[in-house]
This record gives C-alpha cells, structure tokens and sequence, in this order.
C-alpha cells in the first residue's frame, strides 16, 4: 500500500480524504494556497506545501505546482477530491509521466467521460438512452440559438468541463440562449480553464438521480445504488438522499446496468457517478458522467458501509475489488443537507466572513439514526471569495426515510452558525415541507414552492408554543441569576420577579404563569401547561432539552427584551415582558422601514466585473445594470422598475460589502 498521498484539493473532501488515509495508515500531505494558509485540511494533514496565491488559478488549478509539491514530499499517489482538477486528462496523465499515481480514472476514462460532450458520443455509440443535444463545439451565440431553436424550448447550456452548477443556465427563449451562453463559457472559462459549451433539450419536471458505480483495474465494475439529487438552486444540488424515493428494485437495476455497461466501455476504474434525468414515470436518460468522487458520496457511503475513498485508493494501488454485486446491500435511508455560506432570503447568494460561532450537532448516534457531519472549517475561520462556499455536509441514516429526515431536522436545529449567513434554515424548513417529506420531488422544487424566493418562516401553533415556553423558561433563568448576584443592595433578598410574562411571537401573544417543580420550569398558558426542562446556560447559542418530555433542540441568541429563536424550520423574535411592561410597549410608536426603492445594494460581498449603464441613462424594468461576481458565480442585477440612473458609486474591480450601494436612481 502507499505510504504518502498528496490530497489535491481543499475544505471539507481534504479533510474527507485525509481521515480516511490516516485509518489506513498512510501519511498525508496538504497543498494550500494563501487563503488557505490557516485551513482546518492543512493543519489536518501530515505535511503541508504552500501553492501559490489565493485565486485557484494560480495555485490549485497548476499541474506543475502539485507534481513539484509530491516531489518535495516523496508523495506516492495524488488524491485530486472533486472540482478543480480531479476531471482533467492533462493532470491525471502529467503525473502517470511523473511517476506518481493518480488515485482516479486512467486519462482514458477521463478523456472519454469527463468531457461532457464526449461522454454524450460515448454513450450514443453504447446504446444508451441520452437527452436530445448538439455535441459539437458551438463557436457563437447566434450559432447556439440556432440549435436551440431546433432543439425546441427549453434547452440547457452547460460548460463540457464543467460541474458543481458552474458554467450552466437554462433559457426559454432565443434572447436567454444568447445571454446564456455568454454568461456560461465566462463561468467555465474561470472555473475550469475551459469555455467550451454545449446544449441540450431540458426536461420538464425531471428529477436528478445518479448511480455510484465501483471499478477495479482487472475490468471489474458494480453499481452501489442511486442517490436522489432533486432539491437543486442555481443548478447546483442542496439536499440529496439514498436511496431515492422514485425508484423500484427493477428501475434501479435497469439504471445500474446501464452505468456499468457505460462504465466498462470506456474501462472506467475508480469511483465515479453515472448521472440521469428521469421522469416522474421512471423513464430516464443518461446525462453525464463525473469520473470523480462526488459531493454527495456520504450517503452512499452510510448505506452501504463502504468506504468510497478506500476503496479508490485501493482501486489506485492495483488491488481487484473487494465486493462483487451480490455483495452490495442497500440499508436503511440517509439524507444529507449541504450547509452552505449563503443566504436563502436573497436567491441563495454567497456570503463570506468569520466564523464567529461554528458548533456542529454531535456526530453519532441519535436513537436509531446516526448523525455524520463533514466539514473542512472551524470556529475562527475564514469563508474565503476565491473559494466554494461549503461549510459542510450534514448527514443523517437511519432505518427508514421518515427517520432519517426527522434526525436531519433534529442535527440542523442543533447547528450554530454566527458571523456569516448561511442555509441552515432554508435546509431546516425544507425537513419540515409537505411535499418532500412526501418525496414527491423534481429539479424545480425550490422554484415551484418558493416562487417569490424564500423567507423565514414565522413561527405557528405547537411550534410557536414551543418557542414561546423556551423564552418565557430562558427568561426565568436570566431571572434566577441576576438573583443570584453578590453584593447588592441591603433588602434585595425581598425582590420578588412578577411570575406572569407576556411573549410576542410575530402576530401570536402568549401569557404564562411561572413555577418549578423537581429543577424543571413549569409554565401554565391557561388551556394547556408546558414542563420545560434544560441545563441550558446563558450564552449558548443552542438550547437543548425537553418539553412534555419530548428532546428538542433550538436556535437562540439574545436581543434586546428576548431571545432570537429558530426551530423547526421557524425562526423568529421572542419578545418577553411583564404584564405591565407589554402594556406600555403596546402605546409606543412602530419604526418605519427605510425606502431603498431609490438605490441598487450589492446583494453579497463580491467584485464588480461590469457596470452596463452610465449616468443620465434611462432603463427598463429587468435590463441589466451591473455584473458582481463572488465565489466564481456571476449575477446580473437588473433594475426592479423602469427609472433614471442619477449616480453610479461603485467602480469595476473594486470589491463592496453586502448591502453596500452601487447606484442611485432619480
């Protein structure tokens, strides 16, 4: 077996590898670029090599820096994780040249599957069922309007070398193809080091569903099941589960088949991905194939307890695989949510910063499930511009799907996050949502269930009860301590707190009476009465404890006469006062929010790549008036209504905070 590997890569499948690798014994180095240099990965890792600057194309997209890295090292084999250049033939064949292994496909496979369009051929001439498309190399956007034209509306533009949603847009109409495609081979182009693009007919209503498939170098290759990667914005996946709710036992061997058969004519060896669009009649059509390890492998991984990155590295080292395909057994259901630094009330948009808190649930047994969370950041740490925006994976198994969704809710309310904005309570409602847990899913789930893009959900009925026994009980105990404080006033032992409390939850009002019993608070609403029990101290930005009995966990931060609570999915400001105070608040005036109908704000921290107008110019309603970029995805922003541009105050190149103003209208 190897005894050093280079892991090619960075944040969360570094750290991801690299465990792996120590379990097994082998040594592990890093590579790191400047925004890097703090990284959980390399402080993880054995040996850590500086690469260069913090663009990746100027440190972890350069070929010659990683071999001159396993040089300096004595690395044996490269580890490339996904992204960057784990699906590039230059690199896998550049160290085969250099004598170092490359723990993934040989070129081959990676020449023929890697490559969109090629894999598209490939497929065709095995007698696979594929999406109608052009294959060939599109020149211009008056050429891909053509095709699409052809096609028939709607079409995908994708980058050939693309993934991870980079380089990929769906138009209905001729003038979106042209813009499209631009705005594509610009993405593919920065992100991959290739702009070429090509289109295709887009399902409607389709799901997006994958087979992991297992190859050896003896001509040896299974399929480890399917996973279910519908839940999808900007293209790019947010929740997956195994095994996916469409499927039977006979549509999933079909699809399994398929991948093998695919995989073997190409001689595919290493773990990899067949992907499918399929329509909720389970009819499907073979889409791509990533050569590499993908994002979302946990879930397969927990149900089928095998070790995806052994097994390539076991694959990479010569070994014939362990399993056959009797050998591969499906158990129980897992669910994963992907926690990125973004944020769900403004379409999703990158957000950088400090992690100013970052506690994760407690990986382990929860009951019958079991909570996993990969992650590559610590609390301290930097969500960089230059990089993917992934906090972590969170990922919970248990027996059955209703288990396994029930635990991820349970992990997400117990997730802290502070000092950026994040998905967590997009991912934590989505646990909650009628029609996934139902699983009736396709790839515009979030746009047909939140056509006006999302916001948090306010709290009601038993969950705004519960919310409101926690405050009222986080309240008594704030209560108790400042009680509790030495050294003040002579007689202050004969203070006695009003028992009565009077919390405002959004529209709902809620009065409660206040008493213990046995350590516990108990809190009588009148109709009903809440025992509430908790070792929750103040400063935890996560409460923990019972209700009636029941555990549950919660958000919490302190504000201003209350507590910010999120759980469930909902989230929220407790507002808790006596029954005087409540009283007067209710006369006091209510703040008005300021008119920004005026200005156009920059929606995430980014840098301006264009501004598309001048000062003095009239616009349109939805013509676009700059471009920001920010983690290697542009955004056009467009002007809301018709207006005239009064001032422009942002420059092209310079890089502006959230909400900071580009221009104003008169």
């Amino acid at each position: 077996m190897f005894s050093k590997i280079l892991i090619a890569n960075r944040g969360e499948i570094a750290c991801r590898v690299i465990k792996t690798a120590r379990r097994m014994g082998i040594k592990t180095v890093a590579v790191y670029s400047d925004a890097d240099r703090d990284a959980l990965h390399v402080e993880m890792a054995d040996e850590a090599v500086h690469i260069g600057a913090a663009p990746a194309a100027q440190s972890y997209l350069v070929i010659e820096k990683i071999i001159a890295a396993c040089q300096q090292t004595g690395a044996e084999a490269v580890h490339p994780g996904y992204g960057f250049l784990s699906e590039r033939e230059a690199f896998a064949q550049a160290l085969k040249d250099n004598g170092i292994v490359f723990i993934g496909p040989n070129p081959g496979a990676i020449a023929a599957m890697g490559d969109k369009i090629e894999s598209k051929k490939a497929a065709a001439a095995a007698k696979v069922s594929t999406v109608p498309g052009f294959l060939g190399i599109i020149e211009s956007p008056e050429h891909a309007v053509t095709i699409a034209d052809e096609i028939g509306y709607p079409v995908m533009i994708k980058a050939s070398a693309g993934g991870g949603g980079k380089g990929m847009r769906i138009a209905h109409s001729a003038g979106e193809v042209a813009e499209g495609f631009a705005r594509a081979k610009s993405e593919a182009a920065s992100s991959f080091g290739d702009d070429r693009v090509f289109v295709e007919k887009f399902i409607v209503d389709p799901r997006h569903i994958e087979i992991q498939v297992l190859g050896d170098k003896h001509g040896n290759v299974i399929y480890l099941g399917e996973r279910e990667c519908s839940i999808q914005r900007r293209n790019q996946k947010v929740v997956e589960e195994a095994p996916s709710p469409l499927l039977d036992e006979a549509t999933r061997r079909k699809m399994g088949e398929q991948a093998v058969a695919l995989a073997k004519a190409v001689n595919y060896d290493s773990a990899g991905t067949v992907e499918f669009v399929a329509g909720q009649d389970k009819s499907f059509y073979f889409l791509e194939m990533n050569t590499r390890l993908q994002v979302e492998h946990p879930v397969t991984e927990m149900i089928t307890g095998i070790d995806l990155v052994e097994e390539m590295i076991r694959v990479a080292y010569g070994e014939k695989l362990r399993l056959s395909q009797d050998d591969v057994k499906l158990n129980g259901w897992a669910v994963e949510s992907r926690v990125y630094a973004e944020d769900p009330t403004r379409n999703f948009l990158p957000s950088t910063g400090r992690l100013v808190t970052y506690r994760p649930p407690v990986e382990g047994p929860d009951g019958d499930a079991i909570v996993r969370n990969d992650t590559g950041v610590y609390e301290g740490g930097e969500i960089s511009i230059y990089y993917d925006p992934m906090i972590a994976k969170l990922v919970t198994h248990a027996p059955t799907r209703e288990a396994a969704i029930e635990a991820q809710g349970r992990a997400l309310d117990a997730f802290a996050i502070d000092g950026i904005r994040h998905n967590i309570p997009f991912v934590s409602a989505l646990m909650h949502h009628p029609r996934w847990i139902a699983g009736n899913l396709s790839t515009g789930f979030i746009a047909e269930e939140f056509p006006e893009g999302f916001s948090l959900p306010v709290p009601e009925g038993e969950i705004a009860l519960r919310l409101a026994a926690i405050a009222i009980a986080c309240d008594h105990k704030l209560n108790q301590r400042k009680r509790a404080v030495s050294a003040q006033m002579e007689g202050w032992r004969r203070v006695a707190f009003d028992r009565t409390r009077v919390v405002l939850i959004g529209a709902e009002r809620f009065e409660g009476q206040v008493g213990e019993q046995g350590g516990a608070v108990i809190i009588d609403f009148g109709a009903r009465s809440v025992t509430v029990s908790s070792e929750w101290r103040p400063g935890q930005p996560v409460w923990q404890g019972t209700l009636d009995g029941v555990a549950i966990a919660a958000q919490i931060r302190p504000i201003a006469n209350g507590f910010a609570l999120g759980h469930a999915g909902a989230y929220a400001d407790a507002i808790v006062r006596t029954p005087r105070e409540a009283e007067l608040a209710a006369l006091m005036p209510e703040k008005v929010a300021a008119d920004t109908g005026k200005v156009l704000l920059c929606p995430m921290p980014g840098v301006v790549k264009a501004i598309s107008v001048a000062v003095g110019q009239e616009v349109k309603a939805g013509e676009a008036l700059c471009m920001v970029e920010a983690m290697k995805m542009e955004n056009v922003l467009r002007a809301e209504k018709d207006a005239t541009v009064a001032k422009i105050l942002a420059k092209e190149g310079e890089s502006l905070a959230v909400d900071a103003v580009i221009m104003e209208f008169a």
